[in-house]
């Protein structure tokens, strides 16, 4: 599978990436903790089967310190010790906000009150927000064939500034 179209390299396309990212930029300076941010991307990623994201927030979580029995744990979590009551209710958030079409009420109640007990209302709205901007992503990555392997963590922050 080749890469369809080269989101990097077209004007248009960098121009939505930069506004894109600043928003991913609101929800990254949130109280929202990141090992959070990043579990909840990895795991949307996952479900979506976007190669470049997973790739990305894999990278970036482990850089950031994320250990690599959590990171390997993260598609099995419901069956896995090493997370905690509110990373389960955000990771829950996650396949529910990314599964849509697979449930008729789309994020349950019960989900939605286990997130309640665990994050104020700024957390709550940085989450709802990555949710939804993790499944833009993966969907344009995923559109245009951009695979995983070749990320570096900080290369957008370069691409940014140029």
């Amino acid at each position: 599978m080749d890469t369809r179209f080269n989101l990097f390299e077209n004007e248009t396309s960098v121009k939505f990436g930069k506004r894109f990212a600043n928003a991913g930029m609101v929800i990254q300076q949130s109280t929202l903790p990141r090992s959070t941010q990043e579990l909840v991307s990895l795991r949307a990623s996952q479900i979506n089967g976007c190669g470049w994201c997973v790739d990305m927030h894999t990278k970036d979580a482990a850089a950031a310190g994320e250990t690599a029995v959590r990171l390997h744990l993260v598609a099995t979590w419901r069956e896995s010790t090493v997370f905690t009551e509110a990373e389960r209710a955000a990771l829950a958030l996650a396949e529910e906000g990314t599964r849509l079409a697979d449930a008729h009420e789309g994020v349950s109640d019960g989900t939605w009150e286990r997130v309640r007990e665990h994050y104020d209302d700024d957390q709550i709205a940085a989450l709802v927000s990555l949710v939804a901007l993790i499944n833009a992503a993966n969907r344009l990555a995923v559109i245009v064939h951009q695979r995983g392997g070749s990320y570096e963590p900080g290369m957008f922050a370069a691409m940014l500034d140029a």
